[in-house]
């Protein structure tokens, strides 16, 4: 199957700095145009630059994505996975059902299927919904939190985007 990428002009949020392996916020501003696709293809960019380091240029890596099940959870997994059929080195995408997962969940399965990362949309304790929060945290192949130094370097990349890439016609079986 093939799929058409788009290469969309953006700017640059200037707030995407991660706290603990994450980026939380009230769920408004996720919903912004851009917003998750250059924080998420700021991520790609940066996970390229350890899969360049871990497997060669040549490597391609999976991912498990699921989330706590907050308001917005699903339409920001179609988005993830429309960002990640437009990255190269991406070669599969294993979702939870309906996009829900508890994150030891998310965290189990990451070792299990042997991932290279994971994406957990959860604002952890923070309550949810269209007036309250929304989170978006990385998982590295241990199942642990993203480190520090990879979430600046996220961060680092998301000050200069200028662009990302997406494959927009792409269905998905998530219920939107």
């Amino acid at each position: 199957m093939s799929f058409t990428i788009t290469t969309c002009k953006t700017s640059p949020f200037k707030d995407q700095k991660a706290g603990t392996s994450g980026l939380r916020k009230n769920t408004k501003v996720f919903q912004q145009e851009n917003y998750v696709e250059n924080f998420i293809q700021s991520f790609f960019n940066a996970l390229n630059g350890d899969i360049d380091k871990e497997l060669g240029e040549s490597g391609r890596v999976s991912l498990m994505v699921g989330g706590d099940g907050r308001y917005f959870g699903l339409e920001c997994v179609a988005r993830i996975l429309k960002l990640a059929a437009a990255n190269p080195r991406i070669s599969k995408v294993i979702v939870a059902q309906n996009g829900l997962m508890s994150t030891p969940a998310v965290s189990c399965c990451i070792r299990k299927y042997q991932t290279f990362a994971g994406v957990i949309l959860t604002a952890s304790h923070n309550p949810g919904g269209p007036n309250a929060d929304f989170g978006i945290k990385f998982n590295c192949s241990n199942g642990g939190p993203a480190l520090q130094h990879f979430t600046d370097n996220i961060f680092a990349i998301s000050t200069q985007i200028a662009e990302y890439n997406i494959v927009l016609e792409q269905k998905t079986k998530t219920k939107i």
